[in-house]
């Protein structure tokens, strides 16, 4: 199993790309930790993964609440006593063209996306570096690198997601701590459920596997960054999109 016995905290897990993450992690031996706004979600997932035979805990964390990270960290150092990995995976999306755009909208999707990774990432950094070792995961998206129509604050968010992966690397790779990126192209996920059936077509054309990712294929390439044979991918930005940007 790539990730034995590895402390491994994911974000926004409840659902989606964090879903799948947590059951891969499991699967693979980590003792997951569980993080999500949803209570429910949180148990869900906990015992999904403890019916399939893992190890995981739940914790009710707000990504902008550095009293709620702060908790979490708590509640994992005292059961665990380390920290391997985190996966920053909590992100929202709030939809506009600029000229439509509010404040508000721009801020709510900064304030999750951005600074959200960067909150969790820094109540983490000093457990990492005691360790001298330890992995950092943020997730971007291919629209993080190539921007796309409506989505101003969203682009924003993931482009500078990646910048954080890029200068973490640098600080932090002497001492033991890789940061990379990971930008999924279009994922079967809850979050695509409003986009209307012709634009949903549209976007599957632009595809050359012709078809969106699943959750898992996601998933298995965070895993694969976070085991030891991603030893040397660090500062890396790795496209998930089935082609979509070529």
């Amino acid at each position: 199993m790539r990730l034995k016995d590895k402390v491994c905290i994911i974000t926004g897990a409840a659902r989606g790309i964090g879903h799948a993450t947590a059951l891969k992690f499991a699967k693979e031996g980590a003792r997951v930790v569980v993080c999500d706004l949803d209570r429910k979600g949180v148990d869900a997932v906990v015992t999904e993964i403890e019916i399939g035979g893992g190890k995981a805990i739940g914790f009710v964390v707000n990504v902008v609440d550095k009293v709620s990270i702060a908790d979490m960290v708590k509640g994992v150092m005292e059961r665990y006593g380390r920290i391997d990995t985190l996966v920053n995976n909590a992100g929202i999306v709030e939809d506009s063209q600029l000229k439509k755009m509010s404040d508000e909208q721009f801020d709510r999707v900064i304030d999750v996306n951005l600074k959200g990774t960067y909150n969790c990432t820094r109540a983490v950094v000093d457990v990492m570096l005691a360790q001298n070792s330890g992995v950092i995961l943020n997730a971007s998206s291919i629209v993080g690198l190539h921007g796309n129509l409506g989505q101003t604050n969203y682009a924003a968010s993931k482009f500078g997601v990646i910048g954080m992966a890029k200068t973490w690397a640098r600080e932090l790779g002497r001492k033991g701590v890789r940061a990379n990126a990971v930008c999924p192209g279009f994922v079967e996920t809850p979050i695509l459920r409003s986009i209307p059936d012709k634009v949903m077509r549209a976007l599957i054309e632009r595809v050359p596997l012709g078809r969106l990712a699943k959750p898992e294929e996601i998933a298995n390439t965070y895993a694969f960054l976070a085991s030891d044979e991603a030893s040397y991918i660090n500062g890396a930005v790795i496209e998930v999109g089935g082609g979509a940007t070529i």
